[in-house]
């Protein structure tokens, strides 16, 4: 049998999503087993020996619109597949499952245009993320089998990059700083980060901070005149799973680095500022600590978070202060 798991959601769903992975080997022994990602997210999944293959769907740019939507479709008819299992709930997805006419299609039961589906199945909205995508598959094997812990790999060698592993040699089990997120309510503070680092910095930890290049101006911010290693811009995704898997402590806001240090077990404090416990998104299985400012009504703001706080306060923001963030990264080191 021929497999197809289809999540082409942020880098952090996808995180989220590998559980599914053994559980469709354990449900269908000895089946093939391809996984649809966005182009960003294969690097995370691309080192699971599970997985025969990886389908980037890059369904921003090479397959936008219907034009591009056509030529995946046509790709995965070519592959023969004989059963899909969608964890993404969008029109296009449902769209594009059924012009590829795999024979069994599987979607949410919450799923735009599920009607395309050829089965449905709950999604339970109260549950953590991990537990409502295994969801789709407990009819062939109830959630009690499955194994619920998040599935990440290390990157082969050649795979990270030459400056990463050089500035790791300089370093000894690193407090990572992770300061970005693509929505502006999701970040907290740069001037609570900065004080932060010089925290651990005199306690005589290594620092060390990451992020894409859209978070150079934040994290240069963060480490003017403090003796830290900034990488930001210069890691890739695999470069941040490397050097993720090689830390002692990470400190980061509600972003993809979260769920990176629960795969890997490596200590978290995780900062939620828009967002909130009670979407799901939580740490997973993982030593961690969660900090939020929990008394505001205007919270969560979206699923999401965005882009201006609608209130125009950035309560959630301020109102994390850093000795919190200290005290919690201390109570997590000592742990370690």
């Amino acid at each position: 049998m021929k497999i197809l798991l289809v999540q082409t959601s942020f880098l952090g769903d996808t995180i989220l999503s590998t559980p599914v992975i053994s559980a469709i080997h354990q449900a269908h022994p000895g089946a093939v087993l391809f996984m649809m990602t966005t182009p960003q997210s294969a690097s995370l999944v691309r080192y699971d020996p599970l997985l025969t293959g990886i389908i980037p769907f890059d369904k921003r740019n090479s397959h936008a619109g219907i034009p591009g939507i056509m030529r995946m479709a046509q790709q995965l008819r070519s592959m023969n597949f004989d059963m899909a299992y969608v964890l993404h709930r969008s029109y296009r997805t449902a769209i594009l499952m059924k012009l590829a006419k795999i024979p069994v299609r599987i979607g949410f039961r919450d799923a735009k245009l599920n009607c395309l589906y050829s089965e449905t199945r709950p999604r339970n909205p109260a549950s953590h993320d991990v537990l409502r995508n295994l969801s789709l598959i407990e009819k062939e094997l109830p959630l009690k089998f499955q194994n619920p812990e998040l599935r990440l790999f290390p990157p082969e060698k050649q795979d990270v990059g030459e400056n990463i592993r050089k500035a790791l040699g300089s370093v000894i089990s690193p407090v990572v700083l992770v300061p970005g997120s693509v929505w502006a309510t999701k970040r907290w503070a740069w001037e609570g980060f900065r004080e932060t680092a010089r925290h651990f910095i005199l306690r005589g930890h290594p620092v060390l901070i990451v992020g894409g290049p859209e978070d150079r101006a934040l994290s240069e911010k963060i480490a003017m005149g403090l003796d830290v290693v900034n990488l930001t811009g210069e890691s890739g995704i695999a470069d941040v799973m490397h050097i993720i898997r090689q830390s002692r402590l990470v400190i980061c806001n509600d972003s993809m680095a979260m769920h990176i240090a629960c795969a890997f077990k490596i200590p978290v404090v995780a900062i939620f500022c828009a967002t909130t416990a009670s979407l799901g998104y939580t740490p997973w299985k993982n030593n961690s600590i969660l900090l939020e400012k929990t008394d505001l009504d205007c919270k969560p703001c979206g699923r999401h978070g965005g882009n201006r706080c609608p209130t125009g306060t950035y309560a959630c923001i301020e109102g994390i202060t850093p000795e919190r963030v200290i005290e919690a990264g201390t109570r997590l080191l000592e742990k370690s």
